[in-house]
């Protein structure tokens, strides 16, 4: 079962192989759906500073009843935060609020602040700084991995230039009809694991006649089939959802999708209509 199978980072930590998104699950009752997600055999976590619920989740982690070694947390050093002591102090302040002796992971959640997204500058200098945060709490047993999240190609080799720690993940936007293979390839080529934030398309995918007939054909969801989709590219997804029912067939994917219909969805029209293309790292 997938919630059982883990990839294995870089560095040599064990991180599971399908995670819950918590992008938009608030206060209670994201600490409830993390509750229900532990209780459903989740063993990866994905909240972010941005999200504003790492105190939640967090006790959701600690009231859970399973071993803190068996569960894996990952947050996001908010995308602002383009200084060496900024992002010390933010990182520390995700360690107070969440009240965990360690976090599992934490990634840059963008190069670019989300007020400046799609603009010319890159802030490569910035990026440098809030990597050595990253590297020093790393150094410090305070982070057990770090990464990247939605770093093109030349902000990667930026990190990589300099770094005494390398990226051991990059996640991106990765979903049926928007695959950025170059990037995902790339990303792998460096020893990252990629993972896929909104691996159903914000749910835009549920209208694509043929993804929803293909679904049919399998015998199983259409979010079943795009999160199958993305764990046969090697990518880890990290589906969100706060309902229960949701959560056990998110996991239900010990299926195979055949070579010619990975290349069908592979090949699919990029969807244009579920928002402005700057708007996209934030669904995550």
């Amino acid at each position: 079962m997938i919630l059982q199978e883990t990839y294995t980072l870089a560095n040599g930590v064990n991180i599971p192989k399908l995670g819950l998104g918590t992008w938009l699950i608030e206060s209670t009752d994201a600490e409830k759906a993390v509750k229900e997600a532990i209780k459903l055999g989740y063993r990866h976590i994905d909240t972010a500073q941005d999200y504003g619920n790492e105190a939640e989740v967090a006790a959701a982690v600690k009231a859970s009843g399973v071993s803190r070694d068996e569960l894996f947390v990952t947050t996001k050093l908010a995308a602002q935060y383009k200084t060496y002591e900024g992002a010390v102090e933010a990182i520390n302040g995700s360690l107070e609020r969440m009240g965990l002796e360690y976090i599992d992971l934490m990634i840059i959640h963008s190069p670019q602040p989300w007020g400046e997204f799609g603009t010319k500058d890159r802030f490569f200098q910035g990026n440098k700084e809030a990597w050595r945060a990253l590297e020093d709490a790393y150094e410090a047993g305070k982070l057990r991995a770090i990464g990247l999240s939605n770093f093109n190609e030349q902000d990667i080799d930026n990190i990589l230039e300099s770094c005494r720690v390398a990226p051991m993940v990059n996640q991106v936007l990765a979903h049926v009809s928007n695959t950025p293979k170059a990037l995902i390839e790339y990303s792998k080529s460096k020893d990252m694991l990629v993972e896929a934030y909104s691996p159903v398309g914000h749910g835009e995918l549920f209208k694509n006649d043929q993804i929803v007939a293909m679904a049919e054909k399998y015998g199983v969801s259409v979010p079943q089939l795009c999160i199958r989709y993305t764990l046969q590219l090697g990518l880890l997804p990290l589906p969100k959802t706060a309902n229960p029912d949701h959560m056990q067939n998110n996991a239900e994917v010990d299926f195979e999708i055949s070579a010619d219909d990975m290349a069908t969805l592979e090949g699919m029209e990029t969807i244009k209509d579920y928002g402005d293309a700057s708007d996209f790292p934030v669904y995550q």
